[in-house]
């Protein structure tokens, strides 16, 4: 009887092998048509074309080179998403091309921060002096849906529609309380009193200095998005502000009487309109492109052949030690391409595009120091996204010169440790205790089962000290200040682009294009490709990497539905691990 269980198990265990490798085999297997089909589709523009840009899709650095966008398996939602700059060049392009006619821009709540908003909009503003017309409509605006859209010739709203105008809110989720009933107790070293990232931790609430800063970047925010709306809808700014702090947008009709919108028609209606302006009768079809497609047909500046570059290096999301992804910045994948680059005699110039909130201060030392070397031999220029903040700005302050939009979160110059104490929770309530010996008295200094001897919290509040020592001392060498001058102006504090200019923390504001052609000029070449660094990691590789989380993390947010964010805060903030230099919170604006 054993022996015929063994044999059951066996045979068991041999379908279920044989049957995960015949899904991976079929993965691969499709995954290569889906690439090869992508690679031989040639899209091409018809003339008198609609160009169809959809806003609501995620809206990236880069544009992905995913073949399993459209297959329904884990780590694949089937979502669209696109590169910013893909973007901005499609709108560039469109602007003389005689094949498109007008835009359609459809927009409820593009996924992206507010930097990257504003570039794509001056993208548009640009579009429009070939005065081609824009049509806006949505059944519903959100602010930020409704800042890109104000921008159009027309903005249309559906009669049963709503719009979202009621200014700017920011939020930050504070733990103390759970871990108070839970027996645990974050042990805070610090640096900055405005470093308010491990405020959640042993707070209730927003602290004076936190409380300051978030008012002032808020604020900033605020006045770019009314500024931007005045003018493409000519009304004052003072007028924003009495719609909005009276909340006077309740209704379709209310958008329509205070001039937010030129009309309330339905959909069928608005592709009437476009029909008559791509030159198609009521009756006819309209002819469009999507600008997904319509990027596509934009021959990559790779493919050129001029014998200089400037080659743009992307550093995309928390800073992280190893190769990171490419969601992450990691040290050795974001350093080899700088390295890469500098060693590349073609490459006259580097643009260093950071969108990063911070992270390990190890591994953002070990990429400012790629960029230091780099900056020896060839310009280096850093632009800034939507955030640069903390290791974000570690990184690019050694460049040359660093561009910001008024709207890009910047600064946060300030380090930090949590060291947490479980003691409470593993005596109290699991009844768990520890008892050990150690050769040196220091031995089990990074213990999470006790509280921190007061010798030891000296260590390490040492150590967190020159880790700002050498972050105000990086800052200080790449602006030209002094220390002092650093850290009046550090300290953790978060700011705005345009005050971070008025300070000496940017030097200029602009475009990803503005920098990449500043870059062109301080390497004195005007005819020059640009070419992209890091390599995108392969798909089909991401998705046999970690499957096994994949999963889990599908399953647990099926589970947890909305409040899945709240696990994940609070899942991030027990990873972090060494001495962070990351944004303060993460900003989640209302």
């Amino acid at each position: 009887m054993k022996e015929f269980f063994k044999y059951v198990l066996a045979t068991v265990v041999g379908v279920v092998v044989s049957l995960v490798l015949c899904i991976v085999f079929f993965v691969v297997i499709i995954a290569g048509i889906i690439k090869s089909s992508i690679s031989e589709d040639k899209v091409s523009v018809r003339s008198n074309s609609v160009l169809f840009l959809n806003l609501d899709q995620s809206i990236t650095e880069r544009t992905a080179d995913d073949p399993f966008s459209k297959l329904p398996i884990v780590g694949s939602n089937g979502e669209k998403s696109i590169g910013f700059y893909d973007i901005v060049k499609a709108l560039k392009e469109a602007k003389t091309d005689d094949n498109i006619k007008c835009i359609y821009l459809d927009v409820t709540s593009p996924a992206t921060g507010a930097a990257t908003l504003r570039e794509i909009r001056n993208a548009l503003l640009d579009f429009k002096t070939s005065k081609k017309k824009i049509i806006a409509y949505s059944e519903v605006y959100t602010q930020a849906a409704y800042y890109l859209a104000s921008v159009a010739d027309k903005v249309y709203l559906n009669p049963e529609g709503a719009m979202d105008f009621k200014g700017l809110s920011s939020q930050t989720m504070f733990f103390k309380g759970a871990l108070d009933k839970l027996g645990i107790e974050a042990q805070i070293i610090r640096v900055g009193s405005y470093k308010s990232a491990v405020e959640p931790f042993f707070a209730d609430k927003m602290s004076d200095k936190n409380r300051e800063q978030v008012t002032a970047y808020l604020g900033g925010l605020y006045h770019t998005m009314l500024e931007g709306i005045s003018k493409s809808r000519n009304i004052s700014v003072e007028a924003l502000h009495e719609i909005a702090d009276d909340y006077k947008i309740q209704q379709p009709n209310d958008a329509l009487a205070y001039k937010m919108v030129d009309g309330l028609k339905y959909k069928d209606e608005v592709l009437d309109e476009l029909k008559a302006l791509s030159g198609k009768d009521k009756k006819g079809k309209i002819t469009s492109i999507t600008i997904n497609d319509y990027a596509r047909t934009i021959i990559p500046d790779e493919n050129q052949n001029d014998a200089s570059k400037v080659a743009v290096i992307y550093a995309n999301g928390e800073i992280t030690g190893g190769e990171g992804s490419d969601k992450q910045i990691g040290s050795e994948r974001i350093s080899r391409a700088i390295r890469k680059a500098r060693q590349d005699s073609s490459i006259k110039a580097i643009v260093l595009r950071i969108n990063s909130p911070g992270g390990s201060a190890l591994a953002s030392d070990v990429i400012w120091r790629e960029v230091v070397l780099t900056k020896k031999i060839k310009p280096v220029i850093a632009s800034f996204g939507d955030v640069a903040a903390s290791g974000g700005y570690y990184i690019g302050c050694a460049a040359d010169s660093i561009f910001v939009q008024p709207n890009t979160i910047t600064g946060s110059i300030g380090v930090f440790g949590v060291i947490p104490n479980f003691q409470k929770l593993y005596n109290d309530k699991l009844g768990i205790t520890f008892d050990g010996v150690k050769t040196g008295k220091y031995a089990d200094i990074m213990s999470t089962n006790r509280p921190l001897t007061a010798g030891e919290r000296l260590i390490i509040q040492n150590d967190v000290n020159r880790v700002y020592d050498s972050f105000i001392s990086r800052v200080a060498n790449g602006r030209n200040k002094t220390k002092a001058q650093v850290d009046s102006i550090g300290g953790g504090r978060v700011w705005i682009g345009t005050d971070a200019i008025k300070i000496g923390l940017a030097d200029r504001t602009g475009s990803f294009d503005d920098a990449i052609l500043a870059a062109a000029k301080k390497a004195k070449i005007k005819n020059y490709s640009v070419v992209q660094y890091p390599e995108m990691i392969d798909p089909l590789k991401s998705l046999m990497e970690n499957t096994t989380d994949k999963i889990r993390t599908y399953y647990t947010k099926q589970e947890l539905g909305a409040t899945y964010p709240v696990y994940q805060n609070i899942k991030s903030a027990a990873s972090k691990s060494g001495i962070q230099a990351r944004m303060p919170y993460e900003i989640t604006v209302l």
